[in-house]
């Protein structure tokens, strides 16, 4: 039987192909040059930027301050794997003078970029020194592999503070590039958001320094950076695609770690189904609670909000002092 993945991933082809087709004919009553995203390509002067999801939005708005204009491809709410891009959008691509992206998220713009965006394309990973990705089931790996979405990392990287402090100062330096006449700005700001994450960065590690239980069950394997920078062990329910369902034998597996480890709390995500998340308390005997990826913009807050409430979750789940 085919997977829900699968689907996705065919449907994901097919929509480009269409896509493509109406970008190449609205390609034809403009030059779609790198050169018309310079800064007058946008209101008031402004450099045109394309953000594919909300953490290099925030980032993006951060660094870029007064001078650049940010264009999110991932509405508030929208789990962003599953983001489908419109014909506006994909022909945007083609004016926008600098696209951030994390390549591995979402196919449908790792697609967009190579075809439309390649010369202005700012990949975040590349930033980095990434984490090996987290093994989901085998059907559901064989099936990337299928359709050529394999990667050998864990893209998540904006939930280490520390990283993305560093992805912030590469940003200003991509800007600077793109936009020579507020280069001083970009850079400054880029110091002042890296600065930012290097003291959310410092409160991370001290609440989570002294811990009774250092085990955190999660409903999908997205927080490994987490668990790396802060020295806590990731037990993802399911791997990097959050959609995948787990097989009876890896939540039975699960259960029997979180009842080895005395868990007392199993995590939910914001835009997944608790479902499973709740099944699985019900059976060890722990409560949920929510430990967000911030893929997407957190309601009433932002990046950095969201990563203090998870700051909070975790303290409360393994007992902190």
């Amino acid at each position: 039987m085919v997977s829900d993945f699968s689907r996705r991933m065919r449907m994901r082809g097919a929509g480009l192909l269409a896509l493509t087709t109406v970008l190449a004919t609205t390609a034809a009553c403009g030059s779609g040059s790198a050169d018309s995203a310079r800064p007058d390509g946008a209101p008031g002067g402004r450099t045109d930027v394309t953000a594919a999801l909300y953490p290099l939005q925030w980032l993006a708005e951060r660094v870029g301050g007064p001078d650049i204009a940010v264009t999110g491809l991932t509405k508030p709410g929208v789990e962003p794997h599953d983001l489908e891009l419109t014909p506006i959008q994909v022909a945007g691509l083609e004016k926008t003078a600098l696209v951030a992206y994390i390549k591995g998220v979402q196919p449908a713009v790792d697609e967009a970029v190579e075809q439309h965006a390649a010369d202005r394309g700012f990949d975040a990973v590349t930033a980095v020194k990434t984490l090996p990705a987290v093994a989901g089931e085998e059907e559901h790996a064989g099936e990337e592999e299928e359709h050529g979405h394999e990667i050998a990392y864990d893209p998540h990287i904006w939930l280490d503070p520390s990283r993305f402090a560093t992805v912030a100062t590469l940003l200003g330096d991509k800007l600077a590039a793109a936009d020579p006449a507020h280069a001083q700005g970009y850079k400054d700001r880029a110091a002042k958001t890296a600065a930012d994450l290097g003291a959310l960065d410092g409160e991370l590690t001290r609440g989570l320094s002294k811990c009774a239980s250092t085990a955190i069950v999660t409903s999908h394997g997205a927080f490994g950076y987490l668990a790396d920078r802060y020295k806590l062990r990731q037990i993802g329910i399911s791997g990097l695609d959050p959609d995948a369902e787990p097989s009876p034998a890896r939540l039975a597996e699960v259960a029997k770690v979180s009842k080895q480890e005395k868990v007392t709390t199993i995590f939910t995500e914001t835009l997944v189904s608790p479902k499973v998340a709740e099944v699985l308390a019900q059976e060890v005997g722990a409560k949920t609670a929510v430990l967000d990826p911030v893929e997407s913009q957190p309601a009433g807050g932002d990046y950095l909000s969201a990563m203090r409430q998870n700051l909070t979750a975790l303290q409360a789940a393994l007992s902190c002092s």
